[in-house]
C-alpha cells in the first residue's frame, strides 16, 4: 500500500510542477504590469488548482458560498491542518484574495517565486516581520481585496479542535471594520498528514459561515472577545461537519 502512495505521491507532485511551469507565467506577469490585474492572475490560480486537484482525484465539497458577497472584502479564517489547504483556498474562495504564509515557503523553488505574488510572507518568530506584514495586510484592505489567515498560527496536528487562536487577524479586523469570514475545511488532513509528503486521494469539504462584524467590538477595541467568537464559531462547524 506504502509503494503505491509513493507512486501516487510522485505522479501528483510531477503535475504540480509541469502546471506551475505552464501556468506561472500567466499568474506572475498581470501582477508585473499592474497590482490591479490580480483578478487575471487568480483565474490562472484557479485553473492551476482545479486541473492539478482533478488530475490527483482530489474534489471538494462547497457549502455556504452564499455568504460571500462579491464586492466586499472579508478576513477568512481557517482550520489549517494540511498543505492541501493551498489549493482549497482558491477553489472555495470566489474572490481575488492575499493569503499570509510562513516565510520558509517563499524558498521552495518555483512555488515560491509564482505565490510571493499573491502571499504576504511573515516570520513569526521575528517582531518586525510580523509588524510588516500587518502593514501589508491593511493596505490590501484598504484596496478592497480579502485576505485569508489561518488564526492558529501553524498547522495542527494534535487531537484539538483548534489550536489556540493568534490575534493579528482580530486587531485588524477591529482597526479596519472588516467582517470575519469562518472557514472550515473538513477532510484536507486525510488527504496529506502532517509530517508526512505522501497523498492520497479524496474529497475535501468546506463550509462558510455567516460573516462575523467586528463593529460591535469597535468601541472598546476589544479584539479578544471578536477573537474569542471566531473561535467558538469555526470549532462548531468542524465538529458539526466532522
Amino acid at each position: 500500500m506504502k509503494i503505491l502512495l509513493w507512486v501516487y505521491t510522485i505522479y501528483s507532485a510531477l503535475i504540480f510542477i509541469v502546471l506551475m511551469l505552464i501556468l506561472g507565467l500567466f499568474i506572475v506577469i498581470p501582477l508585473i504590469i499592474s497590482p490591479k490585474s490580480g483578478g487575471i492572475s487568480f483565474f490562472f490560480i484557479r485553473i492551476w488548482a482545479k486541473i492539478w486537484s482533478f488530475l490527483s482525484g482530489i474534489r471538494y465539497e462547497v457549502h455556504g458560498r452564499e455568504h460571500v458577497k462579491p464586492n466586499q472584502p472579508y478576513i477568512y479564517i481557517f482550520n489549517h491542518r494540511s498543505f492541501i489547504d493551498a489549493p482549497v483556498i482558491p477553489v472555495a474562495i470566489p474572490q481575488e484574495i492575499r493569503a499570509i504564509g510562513k516565510k520558509e515557503l517563499s524558498k521552495v523553488p518555483l512555488f515560491g517565486f509564482v505565490v510571493s505574488r499573491v502571499a504576504v510572507w511573515v516570520d513569526r518568530k521575528d517582531a518586525a516581520s510580523r509588524k510588516l506584514s500587518i502593514e501589508r495586510l491593511l493596505k490590501i484592505l484598504s484596496s478592497g481585496i480579502s485576505i485569508v489567515v489561518a488564526p492558529e498560527g501553524t498547522r495542527n496536528n494534535t487531537s484539538r479542535t483548534l489550536l489556540p487562536f493568534q490575534r493579528g487577524a482580530f486587531r485588524i479586523a477591529v482597526e479596519t471594520g472588516t467582517p470575519i469570514l469562518p472557514m472550515a475545511v473538513i477532510g484536507a488532513d486525510r488527504i496529506m498528514k502532517r509530517g508526512s509528503i505522501l497523498l492520497r486521494p479524496g474529497k475535501v469539504r468546506i463550509y462558510f459561515s455567516a460573516p462575523i462584524d467586528p463593529k460591535p467590538y469597535q468601541a472598546n477595541g476589544d479584539y479578544q472577545s471578536l477573537s474569542d467568537k471566531c473561535y467558538n464559531r469555526l470549532g462548531a462547524m468542524i465538529l458539526t461537519h466532522e
